[in-house]
């Protein structure tokens, strides 16, 4: 698995973003499970993911409402399949609003233009 930690920070609110192949959601389980063995990442407020199978996608807003399709239409877009995107976000006491979604894309594109480097 990749991890980008301290990708941007808004508000107080600091992001992440990780991922890596899988095929299944038992693959999806194993690779939150291992994420979440680092201490940071499982007191975080928010692990959203998204992965795209050859039958449709799976997604995990873990309490951030809406955030998981925005993963899952820019893995449309960049037509990567078997592939888990994990957002992660530490809330900073400020709440974003529609921003949000602008921060978990942004985590995203910070994320395909490291795989295509």
């Amino acid at each position: 698995m990749t991890v980008f930690e301290n990708v941007l920070t808004d508000r107080g609110s600091k992001y992440a973003v990780s991922g890596g192949p899988a095929g299944s959601k038992a693959e999806v389980q194993t690779l939150l499970k291992e994420l979440k063995r680092n201490k940071k990442f499982a007191k975080a407020t928010h692990n959203t993911w998204a992965l795209l199978l050859p039958d449709g996608p799976l997604k995990g807003d873990d309490g951030e409402a809406g955030a998981g399709m925005v993963i899952v239409r820019m893995l449309e877009r960049a037509q990567l399949e078997n592939h888990l995107v994990i957002v992660t976000r530490w809330f900073g006491g400020t709440h974003l609003g529609g921003d949000r979604f602008r921060r978990v894309q942004d985590c995203v594109t910070h994320y395909l233009d490291q795989m295509e480097g």
